[in-house]
């Protein structure tokens, strides 16, 4: 007899069933929401078609396939991301991904904790401890975040005011926690720029509002984390004493 479908609990305690299968470290959100349409997906012996039917990660018995699901090790890396990557897991445009940059390791799914645009590079971490990228993802309990920033201008002292007051664009209030001028030339500088949140493209449209050219864009730092040097494309695991230095 064919299992039949679980009655859906949207509103029950736990987490969703394509949350879960993420938090687990099967897969992302957007695969998992596949393998349930696809009807791959049970829960308790029984096929679930809800993406969002609450289930317990730790209690209830997930399969795909007929195996079931357990927890992956726990994995946290950091990635010097070079620029012109994008970082989803799959891209409809067929853009290379920070993925790429992963093959051949023998990891389980991770996900970048937060983003950095195409043109953006830098220090971007990575991690199937979805706790654990939220605390540093949350305004409230997350970490500083610095950014080493060339333009195409050497700045004044009336430019440098007018960034640190920031700027609304959108609707959105865009501001730094800091910005110093880290060193200039003829034409053009490099600014350091502390971000304590992080919205879309903050630094470019804030920059972009004054007609400001970014040049290039480097994350160097997340908290006390900093990128040092590691290799341009390759990625490492964080050791207890680097996990630390985000924890405090």
């Amino acid at each position: 007899m064919r299992p039949t479908t679980p009655r859906s609990r949207s509103n029950g305690p736990g987490v969703s069933l394509n949350r879960a299968l993420s938090k687990l470290g099967f897969c992302s959100r957007t695969q998992a929401d596949a393998l349930i349409a696809e009807g791959r997906v049970a829960v308790g012996g029984k096929v679930a078609r809800d993406p969002e039917l609450r289930v317990d990660p730790d209690r209830d018995h997930i399969a795909v396939d007929g195996k079931k699901v357990v927890g992956e090790r726990k994995v946290y890396l950091m990635l010097n991301k070079p620029r012109g990557l994008v970082t989803t897991r799959d891209d409809p445009q067929a853009r290379g991904t920070v993925y790429d940059c992963l093959e051949g390791l023998d990891l389980p799914f991770v996900s970048p904790v937060g983003r950095l645009d195409k043109a953006s590079e830098g220090l971007l971490l990575m991690t199937n401890d979805t706790q654990w990228a939220n605390r540093l993802l949350d305004p409230l309990t997350g970490v500083d975040k610095l950014y080493h920033v060339q333009v195409g201008v050497v700045p004044d002292v009336a430019m440098l005011s007018a960034l640190r007051a920031g700027v609304i664009v959108g609707g959105e209030k865009l501001l730094a926690r800091s910005i110093e001028v880290l060193r200039s030339g003829s034409r053009n500088a490099w600014l350091t720029v502390v971000l304590d949140e992080g919205r879309n493209r903050h630094i470019r449209r804030l920059l972009e509002a004054h007609d400001i050219e970014v040049l290039r864009l480097i994350r160097v730092a997340i908290g006390r984390l900093h990128l040092g040097d590691l290799a341009k494309g390759t990625a490492r695991h964080l050791t207890a004493d680097e996990r630390a230095l985000l924890s405090d």
